[in-house]
């Protein structure tokens, strides 16, 4: 016990003196706080930057719904789902700020029932697509912005059920460290 507080202790140092020492944070948290108002769903995320301009990222989408569960209940939806996406900051800005181009692929596990008389259908599937927003930074720390994503689903069962392309938005709160 003593030497996780101990680990723990060391690591938030750690953190606290990089986030301290001026250099260009490396890492992002994330939340986008426009599904929890609007759809009923968590989605968090994690960026690691290369630079000023270059990242990857992982989103995690608890409760994720179907193109934004657009003519569908929410609650019909049981699936979760990971995204990985590789981000492009096309302005020359080096604070974070600007255009963000992202290529992505979602992988997308649950099922959906519209009601309880109708069979599941299994919502397994893999995505690929775009993702385009704009991102403001502050102090090189805070940082919120909008963005949309457009993709192709790859599961014959969902594109039986829903339509072939899917789109998303959203609007993202963060902190870089």
């Amino acid at each position: 016990m003593k030497k996780t507080i101990l680990g723990l202790v060391f690591l938030a140092g750690t953190v606290m003196a990089n986030a301290q020492s001026g250099e260009f944070p490396q890492h992002e948290v994330k939340f986008n706080i426009f599904n929890v108002i609007a759809l009923g769903s968590v989605e968090v995320g994690y960026e690691y930057y290369f630079d000023h301009h270059q990242s990857v990222g992982l989103d995690v989408l608890i409760n994720d719904t179907y193109n934004m569960s657009i003519g569908r209940q929410v609650e019909d939806f049981n699936t979760n789902s990971m995204q990985l996406s590789y981000n492009y900051n096309i302005s020359r800005r080096d604070d974070g700020s600007g255009f963000i181009v992202s290529p992505l692929v979602k992988f997308r596990f649950g099922d959906y029932q519209e009601t309880s008389d109708a069979p599941k259908i299994d919502m397994d599937s893999f995505i690929i697509g775009l993702g385009a927003g704009y991102k403001w930074s502050f102090n090189n720390r805070f940082v919120m912005g909008p963005f949309a994503n457009i993709g192709r689903n790859f599961s014959e069962d969902v594109t039986n059920e829903f339509t072939k392309i899917e789109f998303s938005a959203g609007f993202n709160l963060g902190f870089k460290f």
